[in-house]
């Protein structure tokens, strides 16, 4: 059985959670907008502004070799822009993507999993600084990890994904016990020891929801509603049954073979589009739509969900490491670019990418339905997106903010043409280039 010692030291500020409670109080009953301190116009792009936001998601779901797409970037002072190409699969007959259409939130699932953390920070039933041994005490190896560790990716354990990606994409309706997935990541060398280094983890994120389940007696889904989905009011985000794989309507999910040598075979693409959640669960394995995504990245990235004290710990950030350029961090369950805070990860056959920048709000989210050329070809199409709407121009009556992106819209194509491992038609045509576009480090 668990040592349940830290409850005793935990009730010792017993008083500042209630504290805590109370201020937060608003924020369970379904009424938070967090795009609300940015007071946004309702209004819509000007013209050649959305015209090459169009051709930006034309060009990402052509390199990325996707049927379709769907992409959103919201500027508070000027409006916004939603948009849909392609068709959800492709199959014969299929239905055409709308910016209704649902899709695989990926690795956007793991902020959903570290704000219920955040939240039972709040209510003093956890601390960031609980050893995970705390409440899972029948996994071994996992001694001197805490539950923020498991968040900000520096618990050591390696990702599970990688090792596992040929058997999701090839037996996709498989379900997967969490165990399962925890044993895969744990038998992998460890990346380092615990707080030593950042690298992202799918096993750290199932981890944690697993202790998080076991600190609250109660399952994730019923967690990720209480203080996460029903607060925000997202009513179209779920995870869904794991034994359930009947995803008709969203977005489908496709990803090449993989050749002998390790690398993409083009000529094979295997149809995951019936797929199971359990290959991603808490960490990768939630459905949503563009405006619940687009609430759940604003939500994420200004901490409006959590108290003062834990927004701070949210974006208390460190340079990721190695040669990553200077303006790449990381923070307690997402990565900060520049001022854009959030999340670009891969499932198998989806890559999704969401994006706020706390300041100003602006907001971009994309998800396309081929996985091969990974969650770095989403992140740059986010990337371009992002330079476009920074510089869209504001309305009259409001300000035009600097938005000081360290990368320009050419830059970001590039990197997106040269990630592109399987693309189904040539690149189009680069958009026109923008103005005063600051250089990107690294």
């Amino acid at each position: 059985m668990a040592d349940r010692s830290g409850g005793r030291r935990r009730a010792a500020s017993a008083l500042a959670a209630i504290i805590t409670v109370l201020a937060l109080a608003g924020c369970t009953g379904g009424s938070v907008d967090p795009a609300s301190r940015f007071e946004p116009v309702d209004a819509s792009y000007q013209e050649d502004v959305s015209a090459q936001l169009d051709q930006v998601l034309e060009q990402a779901i052509a390199l990325s070799g996707s049927s379709g797409g769907i992409a959103g970037v919201w500027a508070p002072w000027a409006g916004g822009w939603t948009g849909a190409s392609g068709d959800v699969d492709f199959r014969e007959n299929s239905r055409p993507v709308t910016v209704e259409t649902g899709f695989h939130l990926s690795t956007v699932t793991s902020e959903i999993t570290c704000l219920i953390l955040l939240r039972l920070v709040d209510a003093g039933t956890v601390s960031l600084d609980d050893p995970v041994t705390e409440y899972v005490d029948r996994i071994p190896s996992i001694e001197g990890i805490t539950l923020e560790q498991l968040c900000r990716h520096t618990s050591g354990l390696a990702d599970y994904y990688p090792g596992l990606e040929q058997h999701f994409v090839t037996n996709p309706k498989r379900v997967w016990s969490p165990n399962e997935l925890l044993a895969g990541g744990l038998a992998i060398q460890r990346t380092g020891a615990p707080g030593e280094a950042w690298s992202y983890s799918r096993t750290g994120i199932l981890l944690l929801a697993r202790a998080l389940e076991e600190a609250t007696g109660k399952d994730w889904n019923e967690l990720a509603e209480q203080y996460v989905l029903e607060p925000l009011g997202l009513d179209r985000t779920v995870l869904p049954d794991p034994a359930d794989t009947d995803h008709t309507g969203a977005l489908g999910a496709y990803a090449a073979g993989i050749a002998p040598g390790g690398g993409a075979d083009c000529a094979v693409i295997h149809d995951d589009s019936a797929q199971s959640s359990s290959m991603g669960a808490a960490a990768a394995g939630a459905e949503s739509d563009l405006d619940d995504a687009r609430k759940l990245s604003e939500a994420f990235a200004t901490g409006a969900l959590v108290g003062e004290h834990s927004a701070r710990e949210l974006w208390t950030t460190e340079h990721i490491g190695g040669d990553a350029p200077v303006w790449e961090g990381f923070g307690l369950g997402g990565s900060q670019f520049g001022p854009l805070r959030g999340t670009a990860g891969e499932s198998a056959g989806s890559l999704t990418a969401a994006f706020t920048d706390p300041k100003t709000g602006l907001t971009v989210v994309v998800a396309l339905n081929n996985s091969t050329s990974g969650a770095g070809f989403v992140r740059e199409t986010a990337f371009a997106l992002a330079s476009i709407g920074s510089k869209a121009s504001a309305v009259d009556g409001r300000d035009q903010p600097l938005v000081e992106l360290p990368w320009s819209l050419e830059q970001a194509i590039a990197k997106m043409q040269a990630l592109a491992l399987c693309p189904t038609a040539p690149a189009a045509e680069e958009p026109v280039a923008e103005e005063g576009a600051a250089p990107a480090e690294g």
